[in-house]
């Protein structure tokens, strides 16, 4: 991971997600990282009043512009007590939705990965997870680390991989977990919510693409465990608790997952 790419909006949970991604940096080998803000300014805005008979002037939104890179290089000064000798931060507004800010970045910088707080600014007073992390996960070509507001950084060596065993060379994307872990020595469970019993069964069909990911994984060294719970969700979560993992990974088919 040479790129972390942080959308901030100067809430609490993105503050708390740049926090996680600069303590990261001295367990992995990242160069840089992106502080962005999203800023958008619909013409209507500029052109037309508000109810209360208000419209924004170019010299108000400039302003703001402003004042939002100040802030972002306050947050800038603190991380860089923080990361890693090297790794450099660079501050971008970008003046577009978020989700187009993210995905341009993506693109322009090369960026690696996506660190997110689960709750911002779209989320404030409705529990769970934030709508503009779901939005983030789909649009994203590369992972999104999403950081729960209360959580703190410390060392990551467990992580579990969620897998239904279903079509496992067209749902498991074996590059990005290589991007997502590189060289690191992660110790990998992958779980499987097994209500059916197909794995003790022998299911022939679920047996057959258990092999197929036996094989994508091997070089991970990964441990396979098999759950009869009748709640995916709270099976897999269960389980990461049980076995103090530090990370969950929703694979991109599983969207549900994180809206769950």
């Amino acid at each position: 991971m040479k790129t972390y790419l942080i959308p901030i909006d100067f809430s609490d949970a993105a503050f708390n997600a740049a926090h996680f991604a600069a303590q990261l940096s001295n367990q992995t080998d990242v160069q840089t990282i992106i502080l962005l803000n999203a800023y958008y300014i619909s013409p209507y805005e500029s052109l037309l009043p508000d109810p209360n008979m208000m419209m924004l002037r170019e010299q108000e939104i400039e302003e703001s512009a402003a004042d939002r890179i100040t802030q972002l290089e306050k947050l800038k000064r603190k991380l860089l007590k923080e990361v890693r000798d090297g790794v450099e931060i660079q501050v971008k507004l970008n003046r577009d939705h978020l989700l187009r800010s993210v995905v341009d970045t993506i693109a322009d910088d090369d960026a690696d990965v996506v660190f997110i707080g689960s709750k911002g600014n779209s989320s404030v007073g409705q529990p769970g997870i934030g709508s503009h992390v779901i939005g983030v996960s789909k649009v994203s070509s590369v992972p999104v680390i999403v950081v729960p507001p209360q959580y703190r950084y410390h060392l990551i060596d467990k992580a579990v991989i969620a897998c239904d065993f279903k079509q496992v060379k067209e749902s498991i994307p074996l590059q990005t977990l290589h991007k997502l872990f590189g060289n690191q020595q992660i110790k990998l469970l992958v779980v499987n919510v097994d209500h059916k019993a197909k794995h003790s069964n022998a299911d022939a069909e679920q047996l057959a693409e258990e092999t197929v990911l036996h094989g994508m994984l091997k070089n991970f060294k990964p441990q396979y465990y098999f759950v009869n719970k009748p709640d995916i969700i709270s099976g897999i979560l269960e389980f990461a608790e049980e076995h103090d993992a530090n990370m969950v990974v929703a694979l991109p088919h599983r969207y549900s997952f994180l809206q769950s």
